[in-house]
Parts: C-alpha cells; structure tokens; sequence
C-alpha cells in the first residue's frame, strides 16, 4: 500500500509499505477513505518526535471502510463505515470501559503514529488493535467529514472547553486558533459563554472566530483589551490551543482570581516556571493533558446532529494522500489558507 513515511526533520514521503495485517484475534483492517493532518503531527514534522524511529506511518486521524477483522471482533464487520479515534486502549481495563482511554492499565499513551510501534493512518489502510473498542461506527446523522474531526480535533476542542468549566455566563478566552482553537470557540459558546475572546496573530484566522460571534484579537492587543472589557478581573476561563511556554504563560496572565486554565496544546516543555505562588495566591485551577476521544463522544455525537457543532467547516484543503509532503508543507507555512488538511487515498 502507499503511506505517508516520515524519515527526519520535515522529510514525509508518499511510498511504498507492507499492508496491514491483523496480528491478533481482536484486531481489524480498515481502508482509509479520508485522514487529515493535526497539529501535533507538526511535532514530529519538525523533528522533534515522540521516538527516534523513522521510516514509519505518520497520523492519527483517519475514517473508512471495514475490510478484515479477527476471530474476536464482534461488534464489527466488513463494510461497515467507522472512525478512528487517535488514541488506542486495551478495550478490556476498567479505564477504557469507562471510556477513558488516557488511563488505560495496558496502553498507556499510545496513539497511532507516533512511531514504528503503531503505525499510522495517513496510509490506503491501517490495522486498528483490540477493534470493537479502537474503531467505532459513524453514526446516523454524521457525515464521513464529520466523523474525522471528530477522531481528535473537534474532540480535543470540546474536551480543552470542559476542563475550563465553561459555564453559562462565563468569560473565556481561547488562545491560537488552528482548527482545534477554532473549535474550542464554537464549543464555549455552546457551553453558554457570554463572552468568547479569541486570540491569534493571523488575521485570517481571527475573522473566523469573529464570525462565529467571538471577539477576535491579535495576540499584542489581547490583555489590555480583557483588562479594559472587565474592569482589570480579566477572565474565569482560558483555553491554551498552542503548546508553548509563551503562550501558558500568556494564559496565566488572562485568568481572573478563582478561575481556570486549560491547556491543551501538545507540550514538550520540561523546565516552564509555573508561577506557583501567584496561582496559590489567586486560587486558580490549572489542567493540562490530552483527550480521551471515547470519553468526549456521547456529548458531541448528538451536538453535531442538531448542528450545533459543524467542525468540518474548518476544512480548508481537500487533497490526495500522494500530495501530503506539499499538504505538510503548506500546513507548517500558513500558506493558502491551510487550516484543516484533509487527505484521500487515490
């Protein structure tokens, strides 16, 4: 089958690779109809990965088709039309029977893509470990589109809103407005925000937010018009959608006294000066980590089915899998618009 390959510092090749087998009863094989580009994946595009492997499937986000499953597969078969969420759990745990695949007993933080271990899903077809649980069915009502934000991004979005207790009324702002950022914007207001501020240096990106009713600020202007809007309490909730030391910290600045801090841009740092003694000081509640996409779904599967989320507008590009070292390209750029890439195999 053809993948996408990642060999070093922005070096993803469309090629040639041995098609996924099941290796176990519990394991199933989908054909890829679509998969995109997160901003995670830019990582690792830029080198800066989770191994020290290379020559493997890049991604994490992917929909398609069942084609084989093992002898113990029992809620799928081939034909049927599934997603694939990014992170993978044991299926069995007491964890990931509660849909929290983030503490699972056996697979602890692994995603698909990452490394040889697992490989990814910007391929013509990937094999998804202990199925019945890692490959779920797309659902009455949601478009194919639709069911790969889902897979992470629209996720993740909602996911980074919840753990800044958006509540009716509250003030909020969301830092970087990439698709996920983006979409953390739709999913404070529908968690009643009176107040939505999204923050970003590219004007483009800016008036979508606007669009969708928040307040749209260049990263320069932001504090002083928060502490001007609210009379120097600034904001109960922040949403941090960038992973950068500069950007926590700018989050920080942000929050009010008693109120919350999300980050959920992927972090690599290990020396951040949290400011302890100003957060004790203010009370604040700080949460940072990475979605459990089965977690987020009973909440969003009927929110996208009465249109009140439509993550797949974030969608800038539509492209062939055999064009994803340019897509890759244009993605880390900001070129053309790039915003959400998406990839089909030919």
């Amino acid at each position: 089958m053809k993948a996408l390959r990642y060999y070093g510092a922005r070096d993803v090749r469309h090629e040639d690779m041995d098609d996924p087998t099941p290796q176990s009863d519990r394991d199933a094989v989908i054909k890829v109809e679509a998969c995109s580009i997160c901003g995670s994946d830019l990582h690792i595009y830029h080198g800066h990965g989770f191994s020290e492997d290379v020559g493997f499937c890049v991604g994490h986000e992917a929909v398609g088709e069942v084609v084989e499953v093992g002898r113990g597969v029992h809620r799928l078969k081939a034909g049927d039309k599934v997603m694939i969420p990014a992170a993978v759990g044991c299926g069995a745990c007491r964890s990931c029977l509660a849909g929290n695949v983030a503490c699972c007993e056996y697979n602890l933080g692994s995603c698909y893509g990452l490394s040889a271990k697992l490989q990814g899903s910007q391929a013509e077809a990937v094999r998804v470990p202990a199925a019945d649980f890692n490959a779920v069915a797309v659902p009455e009502g949601v478009s194919m589109e639709q069911a790969l934000m889902l897979t992470d991004a629209m996720a993740t979005a909602w996911y980074g809103a919840r753990q800044a207790d958006i509540k009716p009324g509250s003030g909020v702002a969301v830092i970087g407005l990439g698709p996920i950022g983006l979409m953390a914007v739709d999913s404070a207001f529908v968690l009643g925000a009176h107040m939505v501020y999204a923050i970003d240096p590219i004007a483009e990106r800016r008036a979508l937010a606007e669009a969708s009713g928040a307040i749209a600020l260049h990263p320069d202007e932001a504090l002083e018009r928060i502490k001007q809007d609210t009379k120097g309490h600034k904001l109960e909730c922040v949403v941090e959608v960038v992973g950068s030391d500069a950007t926590v910290d700018f989050a920080l600045r942000l929050v009010r006294r008693r109120g919350t801090v999300s980050v959920i841009g992927v972090q690599q740092s290990r020396r951040f000066p949290f400011p302890l003694e100003r957060a004790f000081a203010a009370g604040l509640t700080f949460r940072a980590g990475t979605c459990s996409v089965p977690e987020e779904l009973p909440a969003l599967f009927p929110l996208i089915q009465g249109g009140r989320l439509k993550p797949e507008r974030y969608i800038s590009h539509r492209l062939p899998l055999s064009e994803g070292a340019e897509a890759y390209r244009l993605f880390e750029a900001r070129e053309a618009g790039a915003l959400k890439m998406v990839l089909r195999p030919e």
